[in-house]
């Protein structure tokens, strides 16, 4: 390495330290303020970007490691995807005060990324088996990305796994497309009850962490597979010693390490402050009752009258 590439390396090396640290610090702040099982979930979510920077800062020193850094992160965040779903749900008071709140209504199905274009389709009553196929729909791609991903590391040992061949007999062009599929599916529920839950929590700033957590998404997902892809095609140069293919990983590493820093600087914002459960919603119910069985006794009052 010259001067500039020590330079670099030590950079990027000090912001995958300070994210962990920032990420501890934080973590710490909410398991002593945050009641359970919301603190479970806001780690959870709050580690991505720390998990991902220093998943890419291992990658960067040690390339040979680069496939299993990749699946680390990739595991981590199939898992945050669930926590993600189960963190709205938790911020409504649960299951219990999720259904006391938005039982009543009806949930929209037609939303991103499987039927945004699906405008036909009917609206979903809320019920114990609604919330239960949501988190279903979640867990699966947290389960499944982890055995495909020990799948995936057995086939490697055996030579039978590589990203680079993308011929029909080889194990990757079957696998990754089938764990596609599971990442759309997930996202699903996810996107549903943050369209029917966004008004609500606005107090609780849902909206800009739920941008966040589509951030990391984006550039922890679609940056790589862009990155992956050119490298593949031979669009990114060879730099010896590096291949295209090599080079390409080693720079998604170093945009990954300086992403996710800004990351963790944005939702340790957002997340580190005293949580305020939501107003108590059964007080305003029972106050319209009573509004509505006196409106209705003064009108048949009055009709009584005119009557005699």
């Amino acid at each position: 390495l010259d001067i500039f590439g020590i330079i670099l390396y030590a950079v990027l090396t000090l912001m995958a330290v300070l994210s962990v640290l920032i990420y501890m610090e934080e973590a710490i702040y909410i398991y002593k303020t945050v009641p359970s099982p919301k603190k479970s979930a806001i780690m959870w979510v709050n580690g991505a970007a720390p998990v991902i920077a220093v998943t890419s800062c291992c990658g960067m020193w040690i390339p040979r490691a680069t496939m299993f850094t990749d699946f680390t992160a990739a595991t981590y965040f199939a898992i945050v995807i669930y926590k993600f779903l189960v963190l709205m749900i938790e911020e409504c008071g649960g299951d219990e005060g999720f259904l006391k709140r938005c039982g009543q209504n009806r949930l929209k199905i037609s939303t991103g990324p499987c039927c945004c274009c699906c405008l036909c389709l009917p609206f979903v009553g809320i019920s114990r088996r609604t919330l239960f196929l949501l988190k279903a729909g979640s867990f699966q791609f947290a389960f499944l990305k982890t055995v495909f991903t020990i799948l995936s590391i057995v086939l490697w040992t055996n030579g039978n796994f590589d990203l680079a061949n993308l011929s029909m007999n080889s194990s990757a062009i079957w696998i990754n497309p089938f764990v596609g599929i599971l990442t759309i599916i997930a996202l699903w529920p996810v996107s549903m009850v943050f369209k029917h839950v966004q008004g609500l929590l606005r107090s609780q700033k849902i909206i800009p962490k739920f941008a966040m957590y589509q951030l990391v998404l984006i550039l922890s997902q679609l940056q790589s597979a862009i990155i992956n892809i050119l490298a593949m095609a031979g669009t990114i140069a060879c730099a010896p010693p590096f291949s295209s293919v090599a080079r390409g990983s080693f720079m998604n590493q170093q945009l990954l390490i300086m992403e996710m820093f800004i990351v963790t600087l944005v939702t340790r914002m957002l997340y580190r402050r005293r949580y305020k459960p939501l107003d108590d919603l059964d007080k305003h119910a029972e106050d319209n009752e009573g509004n509505a069985k006196i409106l209705l006794q003064s009108e048949c009052g009055e009709d009584g009258v005119q009557t005699a």
